[in-house]
């Protein structure tokens, strides 16, 4: 078994050695491409987080409309 694992081994790592070095390396182009769908995905995420950020906030503001009016309601019983 252990010799078996061992030739798979061995012979997977002989293909990768096998491979052009051309092959192996990343074009200006690619590298352009690359960088650029980095970009973007960087992009999404923070219009993501910011979308995210903007819903808390407003929920945070409506909580606080809510207590304030409940405050307010509780001070006019007392007044009567």
């Amino acid at each position: 078994m252990k010799r078996t694992a061992a030739f798979i081994l061995l012979a997977a790592l002989s293909l990768a050695g096998l491979m052009p070095a051309h092959a192996q390396r990343i074009s200006p182009k690619e590298n352009a491409r690359r960088s650029q769908k980095a970009a973007k995905q960087q992009q999404k995420f923070l219009k993501k987080a910011a979308k995210k950020q903007r819903k808390a906030m407003k929920k945070y503001e409506k909580q606080q409309r809510k207590e304030t009016r409940k405050a307010n309601r509780q001070l006019q019983k007392k007044k009567r």
